[in-house]
């Protein structure tokens, strides 16, 4: 019972994230950012938020950056928005996946193209 709460949470906090840096963040340095994921933390304290960010590697890092200055922004309206004792706090880290997935692809379409060159 315990894991639904906590997948229930994580899922509400990743909904109003993904809204907060949409259309209240309003720092330059972050740009297109995706929160992928969410996993929360047993005791419901701490947050994993996975994000996607288009662009650069100086990009993200600004992103990043932006982000980690904005924390106390975030956790506050989190807060303020979902009732809970306490706010957890938020821990945000690249999703890997998307880009690993987009290199498997681009893979699978250099394998794919080259097969049909030969025949």
């Amino acid at each position: 019972m315990a894991r639904i709460r906590v997948s229930r949470v994580g899922e509400q906090v990743k909904k109003e994230l993904s809204q907060l840096l949409q259309q209240e963040l309003k720092d330059p340095r972050i740009g297109f950012v995706t929160v992928t994921a969410v996993e929360m933390s047993g005791d419901l304290q701490q947050a994993k938020v996975f994000i996607s960010v288009l662009g650069s590697d100086e990009q993200k890092e600004a992103t990043l950056a932006g982000l980690s200055r904005a924390k106390g922004f975030l956790r506050s309206e989190i807060g303020r928005r979902i009732h809970m004792k306490h706010t957890p706090e938020l821990l945000f880290k690249f999703d890997e996946s998307v880009e690993y997935g987009q290199h498997i692809e681009k893979l699978l379409g250099e394998m794919n193209g080259g097969s049909h060159k030969e025949e």
